[in-house]
Order: structure tokens, then C-alpha cells, then sequence
């Protein structure tokens, strides 16, 4: 059982996301016995189509050795030799073009088709003489030792006993036409590949699993693997719990403020920034000991706020660095700040006086270093 360098067994099915990294790293399912098994096919299904012509070729191929008694070996004999061997190469071009053609199709049936730079770097442990000796011993190379012990042995049997019935016709070739005796051997040529052909069949089909389970087998995961590859995929589970509680709580605080808003008419004023953002304060002698929030927002929200304080006759001032402190320090229900209690005391004085119908400049207000905040809720100073 394959165990990872933290101790821990890899028993775990391999993720999509571990397979792709293997194939990257240039490991795919392949099989060289499915490859000589589609070669020998392809090669075999060739001859069959070709048997009709083979005679002749083999006529007229040999029609260039043919030298008539007393013939010199001039310029003219060796040309007739060339196109000779010319005929022959393009012969064997055209028939390993579909042969290429069947490999390649069979590998993209197998595993796809896969061109790794990774597979071709150098790596040490290639070269490396105790991990060459540990090859040589281990499960696959025994596996694969085994299995062209069996290949072969079936292989020669095969051919012993399809051979065996051709020895007869195979023995009047010596004194039979170059195309007579094509036509002969390639019929038992044909025989021969064909029952070759079922028990590479049956090999290439046994490989194919065993290399298939045997890929899958290197690349498992222990538990700790897919914790790891889980994490990051999506996020270790803290920093999502945490995500899900701040978007939890924000989505709850907008709940909030948006009921608050119908406290807004009961306020007492309205300190704003003076649209970006909006505090409802109310404070009634003996009610609270101390002013309290009734609704909070900022952009629609505070225009919002504003527009309903307005229509409530609601005393609104426009006190932007006192808008921000009491937003980013206060809550909804709570009551402000102790730090703020002088600055808001002079904008309920204010409040007051416009009640009673008192003309009065705004007031000038003092709001802490500490409680400083831009709109963003960035410190400006100290703190």
C-alpha cells in the first residue's frame, strides 16, 4: 500500500484535478501491447488488401535482378537497381503511413493523445543506480517480465501449430515462380498474423487493464491529499466560516437598518455628511441617560433617512466629521459614544433653540483625534 510522507496511506480515488496533474506530468494510460497488437492489425488488414497485387509486385521487382548472360554492370544495371529499391521504399511509406495513422488513433482511444515537456526533463533518479536496481525488482517489473514470458511462449505456440499445416505447400516454393510463391506465402503469411493476431488480442485487452488500475493505483490520495487540494480549491474552512459569518452579519445589519427607518419620525435630529451619511439621534430627558441611535446608513440609505426626517420635521445639521464618528462607533439601539457626548450635546442645543423658533448659527463642534474616520472608515489621526 502506497504511503504518503506524512505517514498516511493513499486509499482515496484520485481527484479530476490529481489526474490532470499526472498527465501534465506525462502519465497516461498506454499499453505497448495494444500498440503491437493495432500495428500487426493494421499490417494484416494491408496484406489482405494487397494480396491480389503481391504477385505481380514481386514480378516486377524482380524483373530488375533478372541479368541476361555476358550483361556488364554498367551505368544503365545499377539505375535499374535504384528504381528498384525506390519502388520498395515508396511501398513501405505507403504502408507505415496507415500504420502511424492506426498508433495514433489507438492512443487517443486509450488515454489521449499527451506531449509533456515535464516527462522530458532530466531528472536525477533516472540515473541514478539504486533507484535503477529498484526498478528492476519491483512489482511492475515483474509484472512486465512475466507477462513476455507468457507472450511469447503463446506466441511460438500459436505459430508451431498454424505453421505446421503449411510446411507442405511451403516446400514446393523452391522450385516455383517468384509470383507463385508470393501468392502461397502470402496466403499462409495471412493465416499466420490472423491467429497471432487473437492472442495479442487477448494480451493487449489484459495490459490495457493492468496498466489502466496500475495508473491509478501511483497517483492515490491519502485523506490528508484531498484535505489539502479541497483547501486549495476552495479556501481552508476557517477563512470560508469566517466569510460566511461577515456576510451573515452584514446581511442582518441591513435587515436592521432598513426597520429602523420607520424610527426615523420619532428622532430628535439628524446629523449627516451630509448624503454619503445619516445618524437619527433621539434623546428625550428621563427616557435615556444618554442620546441613542435610531437608524444609521449610508448612500440610499441616508438619503433615505434624510428625506423622511425632512418630511417629519426633523432637525437635520450637516456635521460631516461627526456623521462618521457616530456611524462607524455607534449601532442602531445604542446609545452614542461617551467621547462624543459633549459634540452631540451642542447639536441637540442647537435642535432646541430652532424648536422654539430661536434664530442660531451652527454650532461648532469638537469630535476626538481617536474618533476621526474618512469615508471609508479610516482612521485620520491617532488611533
Amino acid at each position: 500500500m502506497a504511503e504518503g510522507d506524512d505517514g498516511q496511506e493513499k486509499t482515496e480515488e484520485p481527484t479530476q484535478k490529481r489526474r490532470d496533474q499526472a498527465r501534465e506530468d506525462g502519465s497516461i494510460v498506454t499499453s505497448k501491447e495494444v500498440f503491437v497488437f493495432a500495428s500487426l492489425a493494421g499490417g494484416t488488414g494491408l496484406l489482405v488488401l494487397m494480396q491480389g497485387l503481391l504477385p505481380a509486385l514481386v514480378r516486377g521487382w524482380s524483373g530488375y535482378f533478372v541479368l541476361q548472360p555476358g550483361t556488364d554492370l554498367d551505368a544503365a544495371t545499377f539505375a535499374r537497381l535504384g528504381q528498384a529499391w525506390t519502388e520498395v521504399l515508396l511501398w513501405g511509406l505507403a504502408v507505415s503511413v496507415p500504420l502511424l495513422a492506426v498508433v495514433l488513433l489507438v492512443q487517443y482511444g486509450m488515454g489521449g493523445i499527451n506531449f509533456s515537456t515535464k516527462a522530458m526533463n532530466f531528472r536525477p533518479d533516472r540515473v541514478n543506480p539504486l533507484a535503477g536496481m529498484k526498478r528492476m525488482v519491483s512489482v511492475k517489473a515483474l509484472v512486465e517480465l512475466a507477462k513476455a514470458i507468457v507472450k511469447v511462449g503463446l506466441l511460438i505456440g500459436v505459430a508451431v501449430v498454424v505453421m505446421r499445416d503449411q510446411l507442405g505447400p511451403l516446400d514446393r516454393l523452391w522450385t516455383a515462380a517468384p509470383g507463385d510463391a508470393a501468392a502461397v506465402m502470402g496466403a499462409g503469411l495471412v493465416r499466420l498474423l490472423s491467429a497471432l493476431l487473437v492472442v495479442l488480442a487477448i494480451i493487449g485487452g489484459l495490459d490495457l487493464a493492468w496498466q489502466a488500475w496500475s495508473l491509478t493505483n501511483s497517483i492515490k490520495m491519502s485523506r490528508q491529499d484531498l484535505k489539502e487540494e479541497a483547501k486549495e480549491s476552495n479556501g481552508s474552512p476557517e477563512v470560508k466560516g469566517r466569510m460566511r459569518r461577515m456576510q451573515m452579519e452584514a446581511s442582518q445589519n441591513g435587515a436592521r437598518r432598513r426597520a429602523a427607518l420607520a424610527d426615523v419620525p420619532q428622532a430628535t435630529a439628524i446629523v449627516t455628511n451630509p448624503t454619503h451619511f445619516a445618524v437619527a439621534l433621539r434623546y428625550v430627558p428621563g427616557e435615556t441617560s444618554a442620546p441613542r441611535i435610531l437608524a444609521l446608513g449610508k448612500g440610499p440609505m441616508a438619503l433615505d433617512i434624510i428625506e423622511r426626517g425632512r418630511r417629519a420635521g426633523v432637525g437635520t445639521l450637516r456635521i460631516p466629521l461627526l456623521a462618521r464618528a457616530l456611524y462607524f462607533t455607534g449601532d442602531i439601539g445604542q446609545e452614542i459614544p461617551e467621547q462624543l457626548y459633549g459634540a452631540v450635546a451642542a447639536v441637540l442645543a442647537h435642535v432646541y433653540r430652532l424648536d422654539r423658533g430661536e434664530f442660531a448659527d451652527p454650532p461648532e463642534v469638537e469630535v476626538p483625534d481617536e474618533l476621526g474616520f474618512d469615508e471609508f472608515g479610516r482612521p485620520l489621526k491617532g488611533a
